[in-house]
């Protein structure tokens, strides 16, 4: 629980319209209902762009000859990926 409260304070300065998760306890006691969507349902969209995410960009991955030590590199890399591959 004071996980997911860590990360809703987090959170908190973006304008989020609803979060989607699965049918974890603590999602339930601390995510306001009007904003919460439960299921698995929900949650396959978010876990295939995962997949996508790790499969394309081998960075995501783990023991991989292609690891950069470099944070800012890393973001880069994957914003590059993600603003390509979503508004391309």
């Amino acid at each position: 629980d004071e996980t997911c409260r860590r990360l809703l304070s987090l959170l908190s300065p973006f304008k989020i319209g609803f979060i989607t998760s699965d049918d974890w306890g603590s999602y339930a006691r601390e995510l306001p209902s009007e904003i919460h969507l439960s299921g698995k349902i929900f949650t396959q969209r978010i876990e295939r762009n995962n997949l996508t995410l790790r499969t394309r960009i081998k960075r995501l991955a783990r023991k991989t000859i292609c690891l950069s030590r470099s944070i800012e590199l890393h973001e880069k890399v994957s914003g590059a990926f993600i603003e390509r591959y979503h508004f391309n």
